[in-house]
């Protein structure tokens, strides 16, 4: 079904490249109004025109958001909240460092917690009344496979007793998870649901960290793999799938409901990661 998403307000973060872009562009073609929230502005506008020429729709904006930097969380979080008064209806948290080399970002934290999880907790935070008002709506967590390998490490969430970078990555994966399950059980009774999924392997950008004898086996398993088009239709379907309108707090993966890791199920890790993230980012969200 291809079901329409007239009047509709879309933003997806890290929308200039892979998954995002093509879910821009899905999303433009049902008729929503797309922000695209982009890092590198010089490659937005090279997706932004890609997007209004692949859909056909004029109402796609890009703007600028940089997920390792809290303040810049904020100028955009008050740019949206003062352009966009009407309504964001669909917030897709999709931007993602995947095993990256060990980086801090300006607050200090470990470049893949503090981008994949802790700019997206702050940023969700700065929306949802926004988000509220604008009901029925969802937030989406683009998560992966790869939270099943990971665990919190709640005394050394930032990995300065040591770092290895898929931990780190796996860690920064089950936190979008659980970070989804303790937000549908906050949003519950207000309009908005919530939902985590798998894109699938996808050949994208996120692959440009790994070694060379990962990068060997990823060519061997690359018939095995999607292409970002494919990777985006899980994102999709969370974002306009009817059914899903009742059910929140779910994992997702090849557009059905998936079984997440028994970690990522823990009700106790989700809300001790959910405090800390607050006193982290020195808020108070209950």
């Amino acid at each position: 079904h291809f079901y329409r998403l007239d009047g509709k307000t879309v933003l997806i973060t890290g929308a200039n490249t892979g998954i995002g872009k093509e879910t821009a562009l899905d999303l433009a073609k049902r008729g929503a109004r797309i922000i695209m929230a982009c890092r590198d502005m010089e490659k937005a506008e090279g997706a932004l025109k890609e997007v209004i020429e692949g859909s056909g729709s004029q109402n796609v904006v890009i703007k600028k958001l940089d997920l390792s930097d809290t303040k810049s969380i904020r100028q955009f979080a008050e740019t949206i909240n003062k352009g966009e008064r009407r309504q964001l209806n669909i917030l897709i948290n999709n931007a993602g460092v995947m095993v990256c080399p060990h980086g801090k970002t300006a607050d200090g934290f470990e470049m893949q917690i503090g981008v994949n999880h802790m700019g997206h907790f702050l940023l969700t935070h700065l929306l949802v009344d926004l988000i509220k008002r604008s009901t029925p709506a969802r937030i989406i967590n683009v998560s992966s496979m790869a939270h099943s390998w990971g665990t919190i490490n709640l005394d050394d969430i930032n990995s300065e007793k040591g770092y290895d970078k898929k931990k780190a990555y796996s860690q920064s994966k089950l936190a979008n998870v659980l970070f989804t399950r303790s937000l549908a059980k906050k949003l519950q009774g207000t309009g908005v649901t919530a939902y985590s999924l798998h894109p699938g392997v996808v050949q994208t950008d996120l692959w440009r960290h790994l070694s060379a004898p990962q990068a060997a086996i990823m060519k061997m398993i690359s018939p095995f793999t999607k292409t970002s088009v494919q990777g985006a239709q899980t994102t999709i379907y969370c974002a306009v799938a009817p059914e899903l309108e009742t059910e929140s707090g779910g994992y997702y993966s090849d557009c059905a409901p998936a079984n997440c890791s028994s970690s990522a199920s823990d009700d106790d890790t989700a809300q001790k990661l959910w405090e800390l993230s607050c006193r982290m980012l020195s808020l108070s969200w209950d």
